[in-house]
């Protein structure tokens, strides 16, 4: 590769993040949240996800489907950590579609642990004419699926593994961007909705929580377990589907850090025993012409 080629090479890249930084410009970015499970040794907050689940549950579930969760999923271990009585009741408060039966039929009954959530509605089509035409998506893998650029440099880390919190950052600002009044020059049709964070600014999904509008469980002395806000409801549940997302996110984690534990351990053995092992010969120099 030539001088000529390089500089070549060097100026469309340059170009390259200069648009992207750009165009990340023309976006509002989503403001950034500490999260427990950030980092290379972040953990998801249990009782942060309990709180999301009931968010989801309460509000989002009315439209929202998660189809690749199970209810017994919520018990497993880095998860909300629901206890398997719990799990079991709250299966059985679901109505889940059987059979066919020995006579050829379908027919519904109480869900059981092992039994995905089932959806709001029976088709996308039924979704979509319930919505004013517009099909509320699957929240399954929905804090991985949506994200956002923060232009250059930043992006070089997300790209990483260790930094995956713009999904649920994403999320947060979307469920707490709407405006009552748009900016000047915006025309917002009717039966759709002004977001300061959604691309395209125009949403059909109205405002889907407000303060109060779900009430979280008590602590010993009576008070709620974390602020009854917007913002703690967009938190709470952002986190529940992050962690809905990548339930294994904990277990990667803890593997990723022992891998590499034995990696500089083997390194380390593997330098001392070369070291060990030349140390003997004496006097090499090379072999002799």
């Amino acid at each position: 590769m030539n001088l000529k080629t390089i500089r070549t090479l060097a100026f469309a890249a340059s170009m390259a993040l200069g648009g992207q930084a750009f165009a990340a410009g023309a976006t509002v970015i989503p403001p950034q949240n500490e999260w427990s499970f950030s980092g290379p040794f972040g953990r998801f907050d249990q009782t942060q996800l309990q709180r999301g689940f009931k968010v989801y549950k309460e509000v989002c579930a009315a439209c929202h489907s998660m189809s690749l969760v199970s209810f017994r999923n919520l018990s497993q271990p880095g998860g909300p950590g629901f206890s398997e009585g719990q799990i079991k009741a709250l299966a059985e408060t679901y109505q889940v579609k059987d059979g066919p039966n020995d006579a050829g039929d379908m027919f519904e009954r109480p869900g059981r642990a092992a039994d995905r959530m089932p959806a709001p509605f029976p088709n996308k089509q039924t979704a979509a004419a319930a919505n004013g035409g517009a099909y509320p998506p699957d929240l399954s893998v929905i804090a991985k699926a949506r994200t956002y650029e923060r232009g250059f440099p930043t992006f070089v880390f997300d790209m990483g593994t260790l930094f995956q919190e713009q999904g649920v950052d994403y999320l947060v600002a979307l469920l707490t961007g709407y405006k009552d009044t748009p900016p000047a020059g915006v025309e917002v049709p009717a039966g759709k909705y002004y977001n300061e964070y959604y691309p395209g600014h125009i949403i059909s999904m109205p405002q889907p929580i407000s303060d109060g509008s779900v009430e979280y469980p008590k602590t010993a002395d009576g008070r709620p377990q974390a602020p009854e806000t917007a913002l703690q409801y967009a938190k709470d549940v952002a986190a529940f589907l992050m962690w809905a997302a990548e339930p294994h996110m904990q277990a990667r984690k803890e593997l990723g850090f022992k891998t590499l534990a034995f990696l500089l351990l083997f390194a380390g053995l593997l330098y001392f025993t070369k070291k060990k092992i030349w140390s003997r010969v004496e006097g090499h120099h090379g072999p002799a012409f």
